[in-house]
């Protein structure tokens, strides 16, 4: 009997360990955002296979231009996929959406985070960020107000000239008031935040086009996700690219992005995150992705997917 209950127990902490065997994610969207939601998988970070034959998991409707731009997907600590995007190129909100398998998902809600900044001209690329020691999640993103930072207001395309602002939220219903989260001196856009040891990391695109263009993606550091974010390194990739979204595999970091004139996605690698080796060529991606998020599911949810 003793010998049948050690047994029993061992098979099910190997069930265990097999359920939440993890594989990486991709969520991504394709032309200008108006199909919707698309999703593709790895094994090792690398070669990347669109899924449902890279048609779309979820149909824009949210916002006035109903299109699902820069997707962002995180596991929320209540175990559901939480997502947020880009709703249009010149709106004061963002989309938002949940769902348990990555399938079924929550009806689209519109977040109009800067409707109360009257000169605001756009909410672009919102990310998400889970606050551990908070317990709550954070929502940030990019927008132009025009002559709020004069100094820099020519400096960028058609007069954008964007900052990083962010709210909070425990349930995805009541929010924060809006805050500033950072102004490095430069039009910036693309932020993604990660945790790293007992501080913060943020990926960041430069987006000054004027008397020379950056276009480049670059880091930032914080003891604190909502401020403190302080001097801005060089760059990490080459100029004209955007789209950051970033990982550690087997202790090394990969920021992936979208190589929006090339029209393909490349990636960069670092132990550090001060010496960086460009891996573009050893990368695969569907054709057409554009602008996502890397994010882990246990492979039943994959699994699960491929039966639909």
């Amino acid at each position: 009997m003793r010998f049948l209950t050690i047994s029993m127990l061992i098979l099910n902490i190997a069930c265990t360990a097999q359920q939440k065997e993890e594989i990486y994610m991709f969520s991504y969207f394709k032309g200008n955002g108006a199909d919707g939601l698309h999703l593709a998988y790895s094994y090792d970070g690398y070669n990347w296979d669109a899924l449902h034959n890279d048609s779309t998991f979820l149909t824009p409707t949210a916002g006035n231009d109903k299109l699902m731009r820069d997707p962002c997907i995180i596991t929320g600590a209540d175990d559901l996929f939480h997502m947020v995007w880009t709703v249009s190129w010149f709106e004061k909100g963002i989309g938002y959406a949940s769902s348990p398998d990555l399938v079924n998902w929550s009806e689209q809600k519109f977040i109009p985070v800067m409707e109360h900044e009257g000169g605001a001209m756009n909410c672009w690329a919102p990310e998400l960020f889970y606050n551990d020691e908070k317990q709550e999640y954070m929502i940030y993103w990019a927008t132009t107000i025009p002559g709020r930072f004069p100094d820099t207001d020519t400096l960028g395309d058609k007069g954008l000239n964007h900052r990083m602002y962010f709210v909070t939220t425990k349930d995805f219903v009541s929010f924060s008031d809006t805050k500033l989260l950072f102004d490095p001196g430069f039009n910036i856009i693309d932020a993604v935040i990660k945790k790293d040891g007992e501080g913060y990391v943020m990926f960041l695109k430069n987006e000054t086009l004027k008397p020379a263009p950056e276009k480049n993606i670059r880091i930032a550091r914080s003891n604190h996700p909502e401020r403190g974010w302080g001097e801005v390194s060089g760059p990490i990739t080459p100029s004209w690219t955007e789209g950051p979204t970033a990982i550690k595999i087997n202790g090394n970091w990969i920021v992936y992005f979208d190589l929006y004139r090339n029209k393909k996605m490349g990636a960069v690698t670092s132990p550090d995150l001060v010496n960086w080796t460009n891996i573009t060529d050893s990368i695969s991606f569907p054709a057409g992705t554009r602008h996502g998020t890397i994010f882990k599911a246990e492979k039943h949810i994959l699994e699960n997917i491929m039966k639909e």
